[in-house]
């Protein structure tokens, strides 16, 4: 027989397991929202700028996810972020100029 306090643990330690449970789950739905979005501005950026970019849907994922960061780090330059956060939220215009910026990058190195 428990006592009443090994029965609050063992609640606390199942309650712990849970909520550690749905914080990744969490972090794979935000991993997962991130490839999705960044293809869209990645697909947009590239629609935007003039050629042909022999690039798959992967690709253009990781194209948007760069431009969102370079965007943030753009709209760092006019306002500052909370305190403790490395970049500022770039918002989806700022992911797409980034994602121009970098695939105009992309063209001129690569290329």
């Amino acid at each position: 027989m428990k006592s009443g306090l090994e029965e609050k643990e063992g609640l606390i330690q199942t309650l712990d397991y849970s909520i550690d449970f749905s914080m990744r789950e969490i972090t794979m739905m935000h991993y997962i929202w991130m490839l999705i979005v960044g293809i869209v501005v990645g697909a947009i950026a590239r629609l935007i700028v003039p050629g042909s970019e022999h690039m798959g849907i992967f690709l253009t994922g990781i194209l948007g996810i760069a431009g969102s960061f370079v965007g943030g780090f753009i709209s760092r330059l006019f306002s500052r972020p909370e305190d403790g956060a490395i970049v500022h939220p770039a918002g989806i215009l700022l992911s797409i100029v980034g994602a121009i910026l970098v695939l105009l990058a992309y063209n001129h190195f690569v290329r």
